[in-house]
């Protein structure tokens, strides 16, 4: 009985993503819809970005610089260049606009990047999965309800702007999300040999050019 009167007094908060765009560069877009009134509240979605998707911080910084976006990231110093397979999960807590259409509704994107992948045997595409975020809420001078809502740990602002530490709360009775998939095309491992083999006879070929121009029009003292 207590469940189901928990259940009651706690309208389910829905949380949905899309990766907008095609490619390796396209825009996650997180929409969420609260089960209660949050008034004066800081909406913030938290999701861990798998090795196979980062977001550039150069380019997170010019956004915000341009209040396009506001956004978190950890670690903040990432290797924009390095392949999926020797990256690392990224923690990014997206901070949530007021959507104008719904009182209880908030929404934000972010650009995202796919990685690179390991050339693959038997198929042209690895997938990588994108777990639902976790909705977050920080009210200075709110009172949520205990029963929906607990402590969560978060070590970061309750805004972009506010650089002081933060309470945050997380939902303590979440529907299941479904999860993004973003399908990211990779080479064929048994093409590996005909690739090195190019790679070499055109390496050989630019470099022979180009010692024969040297040799051709250089001045050697």
């Amino acid at each position: 009985c207590v469940t189901l009167d928990v259940q009651a007094a706690c309208q389910d908060t829905t949380v949905t993503q899309e990766l907008l765009k095609e490619g390796f560069h396209r825009d996650l877009l997180v929409k969420v819809e609260l089960g209660e009134d949050a008034g004066g509240c800081a909406v913030a979605a938290r999701t861990r970005l798998p090795p196979g998707i980062y977001v550039d911080p150069y380019e997170l910084a010019t956004l915000q610089q341009h209040n396009l976006t506001k956004a978190l990231l950890t670690p903040d110093v990432i290797d924009v260049e390095a392949p999926e397979y020797s990256a690392r999960d990224l923690l990014l807590l997206l901070f949530l606009e007021p959507d104008a259409r719904c009182s209880r509704c908030f929404r934000a994107a972010v650009p995202v990047h796919a990685r690179y992948h390991r050339p693959a045997e038997g198929t042209e595409e690895a997938v990588v999965v994108l777990e639902s975020p976790e909705v977050l809420l920080c009210c200075c001078h709110s009172h949520l309800s205990a029963e929906c809502w607990e402590p969560a740990e978060v070590d970061a602002p309750c805004s972009s702007e506010n650089t002081d530490p933060c309470q945050w709360h997380s939902t303590k009775h979440r529907p299941a999300y479904e999860e993004s998939m973003l399908r990211v095309p990779v080479g064929l491992r048994e093409h590996s040999s005909l690739v090195c083999a190019l790679t070499l006879l055109t390496t050989g070929l630019c470099s022979g050019l180009i010692l024969a121009a040297a040799c051709k029009y250089g001045h050697f003292s």
